[in-house]
């Protein structure tokens, strides 16, 4: 199988276990084979990648070109190799924890429920995947729309209250800012592909680096830095396996891993080192970690606890990818994959606690570490 065809298939199989998901929802135990199935196998396709990545290759296609120039294209580089393996090896763990939830604190809408965390799965590995700004924008929007229905879940006013938080405060931020940033990548450098060292170089200098610098950083609202992080305490409404995909597996993920991206490929790390307009980034970044850590300590509610923990964690990424040298790019990269799985297990030990106990405040946990051990050990 060459390169291309894996790239293709890869992002097939999520959607293609999609159908197979609603088509199987009224036999439980092959609805949820199939989830399994289809996030093991993603799981054998994307580290089937990793060899040619190691390797040096940079397996790409292009599957269509809408415009002149602009094409929906994906091309395996190391940073989406990490990105994908993260989000299918914690897609397969996630599924073994939502079966054994979704069943235990008996949700309804569980084929919704699985269905939409293929199509969330999809999205991701065509974020970690994308070879342009495009392509990376499509996925990214897919990302947001297909993990509204999960953050929804419970189906009640207040839930729904929150979610329409969710999805606006996304969407808004990146069509008004993320959106217009690409249209003007494009219209200063006459591309959007991904290239090392930048695009931005030669073509913009002085204060503009940083208008463009900061569309990009706010429009990118997964990564949460603040002011626009709010959307992130609001999605705690969802079930527990849906908060460990949006803090560990996909979406926050998807966000910084897109703040690094854009730093590395479209500005450039020595570029935007020689460019005083960009210093901001590591001052907001450095707030947003203090602020958030701050009223993280002052949450009763646990999951609302650590929905604030991770925004902090977040804004550690985007400051080290701020500090730009190649050895803080790499520290970005390895804390996405150290936080994905410290925040899994944080979020699965509040849904065993939820699940077993029906608490959800901190107050109300005395005692607990003696009725659940190996949770709180974890």
């Amino acid at each position: 199988m060459t390169g291309a065809e894996n790239i293709v298939i890869a992002l097939c199989v999520p959607l293609l276990g999609a159908v197979a998901i609603a088509l199987t929802g009224r036999w439980p135990n092959l609805r949820e084979t199939v989830t399994l199935v289809t996030a093991g196998t993603l799981t054998i396709l994307v580290a089937g990648l990793l060899p040619a990545v190691m390797a040096g290759e940079r397996p790409s296609v292009s599957l269509a070109e809408p415009l002149p120039g602009l094409a929906i294209a994906f091309e395996v580089e190391p940073l989406g190799m990490l990105f994908a393996c993260l989000a299918a090896t914690l897609w397969v763990v996630n599924s073994i924890y939502s079966i054994g939830y979704m069943r235990g604190n008996a949700e309804a809408h569980q084929t919704r429920f699985y269905v939409c965390f293929a199509l969330a799965l999809a999205a991701a590995v065509g974020v970690a995947f994308s070879g342009n700004l495009l392509t990376l924008f499509l996925c990214y929007e897919m990302l947001t729309l297909s993990t509204y229905p999960l953050v929804s879940h419970k189906g009640d006013s207040a839930t729904v209250r929150s979610a329409r938080v969710y999805l606006g405060i996304l969407l808004s931020t990146s069509i008004g800012l993320l959106l217009p940033a690409i249209i003007w990548t494009y219209a200063a450098t006459g591309t959007l592909d991904f290239q090392p060292g930048g695009i931005i170089d030669g073509n913009l200098t002085g204060p503009a680096v940083g208008i463009l610098l900061g569309l990009y950083m706010f429009g990118i609202g997964k990564a949460a830095l603040m002011p626009v992080h709010r959307w992130l305490p609001a999605a705690m409404v969802a079930p527990t396996p849906v908060s460990a995909l949006l803090h560990a597996v996909a979406v926050v993920k998807a966000g910084v891993f897109t703040v690094t991206k854009v730093i590395i490929y479209v500005f450039g790390v020595d570029f935007l080192f020689s460019q005083t307009a960009g210093e901001w980034l590591l001052y907001i970044a450095a707030f947003t970690i203090i602020a958030a850590s701050i009223v993280a300590l002052r949450q009763q509610n646990l999951k609302r606890m650590l929905a604030y923990s991770t925004i902090g964690q977040l804004a550690y990424v985007v400051m080290a990818a701020a500090i730009l040298t190649p050895l803080s790019e790499i520290g970005a990269a390895l804390h996405i994959v150290v936080h994905a799985f410290g925040k899994i297990t944080l979020f699965f030990a509040a849904g065993a606690i939820y699940t077993a106990s029906k608490k959800t405040e901190l107050h109300q946990l005395s005692g607990i570490g003696a009725r659940m051990p190996w949770t709180m050990a974890a």
